[in-house]
């Protein structure tokens, strides 16, 4: 099951269950961090990409000729 075969039926009652737990005040911060949290995960894994590329620039050719 994924998410976007969630209706509005299906997310109308886990909006109204979220709201009642944090409260209405708390959901525009709730969705800064939440959204802060992504971006750097996003950021993390751009870097990990990043350095495997870069190890196999640098890595020397091996030698399985032998």
């Amino acid at each position: 099951m994924t998410f976007a075969m969630i209706g509005w039926q299906e997310a109308l009652p886990i909006v109204a269950i979220v709201v009642i737990l944090f409260g209405a005040k708390k959901l525009p911060e709730l969705g800064r961090s939440l959204g802060q949290g992504i971006k750097e995960f996003k950021h993390a894994s751009k870097n990990l990409m990043g350095d495997d590329e870069e190890d196999k620039k640098t890595e020397p050719p091996s030698e399985e000729n032998a």
